[in-house]
């Protein structure tokens, strides 16, 4: 898990993402080659920068590998009808393969309602709750329904590396359903075969829980939360949180992860934040599209 006698690996997201990326090329060429061209949908509720911006990230991944992009814009005064009209629109249109409604929507529309008339079998994010059902159901590991991304890339990242957590102790901070309520299924799964310890606000003493683990997948946000004193020597360090942290010397903003950068040292393994899950996670949503696609060919 090292690089060298006392250099921990850092596990680069961008590399990885750039050789899933080169793979998917191939296998969408394959697809069009048969007929069958992939497109990815967005609906993006409001102007939000930062949302704004995460959906242009996407189409541009779209771009590289050969996948149509269908971009659907609405007001942010749009209703919750409104909303859930567009979403049906896309499940009903042939050219999109999966869509994602992105996050957050406006104050006072509910998610979860709009959620739910997402065809499972387009929901690109794997969030849809029939599919989050199907983690639990497949205690395998062999599921064929779209798989949440972000988990999905972070396991994909341990792998790519060589990092194998069958029988490791993974310690989860944060129970969100992005990350910590649904990477515990799929580390569980016997494909994978870890033990998970989901940690949060109510657990006791959750350093001792820290410095017991071979694996820490960090999910809450709060910059710098683990600390060098929290880690057992040797731990591989996954950092998903971010934070936008003021930087009094540099006068803006940066982003920091849940791990303190200090960390690191004491590691085999680590994920740099920015730079390690982010780009695994936008990488798994153009692997569950393509999969989409090569169903449709089955």
């Amino acid at each position: 898990m090292t690089d060298g006698e006392h250099n921990p690996l850092k596990l680069d997201g961008k590399a990885a993402a750039a050789a899933i990326k080169q793979d998917l090329s191939e296998r969408v060429e394959h697809l069009k080659n048969q007929g069958i061209e992939p497109g990815l949908g967005t609906i993006l509720v409001g102007d939000d920068v930062g949302s704004r911006k995460y959906v242009a990230g996407k189409h541009k991944d779209c771009a590289e590998v050969g996948i149509a992009s269908i971009a659907v814009e609405l007001p942010g005064t749009a209703s919750q009808q409104e909303i859930i009209d567009a979403v049906e629109r896309l499940n009903a249109d042939p050219k999109c393969t999966g869509y994602i409604v992105q996050l957050p929507l406006p104050k006072g529309i509910d998610a979860n309602a709009v959620i739910a008339h997402v065809d499972p079998a387009k929901d690109a994010d794997g969030m849809h709750p029939a599919n989050l059902g199907e983690l639990v159901t497949h205690i395998d590991g062999r599921n064929p329904a779209p798989r949440p991304c972000t988990p999905r890339g972070i396991i994909t990242l341990l792998k790519h590396y060589g990092i194998d957590l069958n029988g490791k102790d993974v310690c989860v901070i944060g129970r969100g359903i992005t990350v910590g309520r649904t990477i515990g299924l799929m580390l569980t799964a016997k494909d994978v075969n870890a033990t998970v310890t989901l940690c949060h606000t109510g657990t006791t003493d959750i350093r001792q829980h820290l410095k017991r683990a071979d694996v820490i997948v960090a999910a809450v946000g709060r910059a710098g939360f683990v600390k060098p004193e929290d880690i057992k020597p040797g731990a591989v360090l996954v950092d998903v949180g971010v934070s936008r942290v003021y930087d009094e010397e540099a006068g803006r903003y940066r982003v920091r992860g849940d791990i303190d950068k200090a960390c690191h040292a004491l590691s085999s393994a680590y994920t740099p934040n920015p730079g390690g899950v982010g780009p695994m996670t936008r990488a798994m949503l153009l692997a569950n599209v393509v999969e989409m696609a090569e169903r449709k060919l089955d």
